[in-house]
């Protein structure tokens, strides 16, 4: 497809820019390993997952694209001026959607000039960009968009839940790396899960310390009132 691209920093490279899309590269992570020798020893112990997640490194996108157009060098000079105020103010990674990849996210953030490569008519340009290890889902889990619905991956589940004294209940967590939700209750309530106890305040908050492992999680719920539990799947 003429306008497949990718949309960042608020616009589109080709809707707002005219850019087609030659060649995309989205290179996946590689695991950060976090391995220790013992001396005078063959063995070595893998520290890699000791907070319960296996780390990732940052991820590389690079996008080629062509710059149509008038001919001529100085309209491509305006031209990659006017990408180049487009991708580079950015301090900090920031959404990025990619077309082919319809339901998820990137973070990204460009760290160097992209290069380009001018012709007689035209030009190509180069963007990497340095990103997040995982791609994020668009929407929450539990949402009712069924339009949408991976039958691969998604899971059809309810996140917010009516508890009168004690309530038991499974959350799904159908991504690659443990969820930290975002917990909003009406009242004071206390979840515990595989034998842990965890407070939970009135209002919204969120733990460092309860994760939702990939998979299934059992959660017992003690108290009265609504809860809800508010996050995203995270796929390599």
């Amino acid at each position: 497809m003429i306008w497949s691209g990718i949309e960042y920093n608020g616009k589109h490279s080709y809707r707002d820019f005219g850019l087609t899309l030659e060649s995309r590269k989205i290179g996946n992570p590689s695991k950060n390993k976090i391995l220790e020798s013992v001396p005078f020893s063959h063995t070595q112990y893998d520290f890699s997952s000791l907070y319960g997640d296996q780390e990732y490194v940052e991820r590389q996108l690079t996008y080629v694209f062509n710059i149509t157009g008038e001919m001529g060098r100085n309209h491509l000079y305006v031209r990659e001026t006017d990408i180049l105020h487009w991708l580079m103010p950015p301090s900090k990674k920031i959404k990025l959607k990619d077309d082919k990849l319809p339901g998820f996210y990137f973070l990204a953030e460009v760290m160097e000039n992209p290069d380009d490569e001018d012709y007689f008519v035209g030009g190509k340009l180069s963007i990497s960009f340095t990103a997040y290890p995982f791609k994020i889902a668009d929407r929450e889990e539990g949402h009712d968009r069924w339009d949408e619905f991976n039958f691969l991956w998604d899971v059809a589940q309810t996140t917010s839940f009516t508890v009168s004294g004690r309530l038991d209940t499974i959350l799904h967590n159908p991504g690659a790396k443990h969820a930290r939700p975002d917990i909003q209750a009406s009242a004071a309530m206390q979840i515990i899960k595989e034998g842990v106890t965890y407070q939970v305040k009135k209002g919204e908050s969120s733990s460092f310390d309860f994760v939702l492992k990939p998979g299934q999680n059992h959660l017992r719920i003690i108290g009265n009132g609504s809860i809800s539990f508010n996050y995203r799947k995270e796929m390599i």
